[in-house]
């Protein structure tokens, strides 16, 4: 089993990395594989709603959006992870991820998400909710631990004497994985939920 990581921060060793780390150990402990991709700091464009993704079942823009896709495609849990920017995530992570969803037209129901978010201060639920919903669209189960899965620290040194923010991604980590494999024996067993197809309703008068 595997879980792929995005730091969505440009301090590629911050606190936000702190918290992904501390996760890593834990999987690691568990037999889980983890790839951790840099995407904070990166030359990421936002979506052009060009549509192109529909018909090569890629994006457009050949960055690191394509790249991940493939492994996104092949993990069992993603972790995404995005410092605080004015009560929501980095812009370039949500670039990066409005791409990324879109774009990829693989079946996505049961891989398990989680987010984490890091802040010196105030609006880590904002956005840990603001990133929960790419999971919640995709038939994703998102993974929960003891609290809110936020660390504080205005860099590495700080986060690391969070001990309740640290102790809370260990937790996650350790839920994480047990629900990875959970829904594996259950896929093994009953396969996946049944799918209808998809109605999609517009809106108009």
């Amino acid at each position: 089993m595997n879980v792929l990581l995005i730091n969505g921060s440009p301090h590629a060793a911050g606190s936000t990395y702190t918290a992904l780390h501390e996760m890593e150990k834990i999987f690691q402990e568990n037999g889980i594989a983890t790839e951790l991709i840099q995407a904070g700091g990166q030359d990421i464009r936002g979506c052009i709603a060009c549509g192109s993704c529909a018909k090569t079942g890629k994006c457009v823009f050949d960055d690191l959006v394509n790249e991940t896709a493939v492994r996104f495609e092949a993990c069992d849990g993603l972790v995404v992870g995005s410092p605080v920017y004015y009560a929501s995530a980095n812009a370039t992570l949500i670039a990066f991820l409005d791409r990324l969803f879109y774009s990829t037209h693989f079946d996505k129901t049961m891989k398990v998400g989680a987010s984490v978010v890091s802040a010196r201060r105030g609006g880590l639920s904002a956005t840990f909710d603001e990133l929960n919903k790419y999971f919640t669209i995709s038939g994703m189960p998102v993974a929960s631990g003891q609290y809110w899965n936020s660390i504080h620290g205005n860099n590495a040194p700080e986060a690391l004497q969070d001990g309740e923010g640290l102790q809370t991604m260990r937790t996650l980590a350790r839920n994480m994985s047990f629900l990875m494999k959970s829904i594996a024996l259950g896929r093994e067993k009953y396969g996946l939920p049944e799918k209808e197809a998809r109605v999609a309703t517009n809106f108009i008068r």
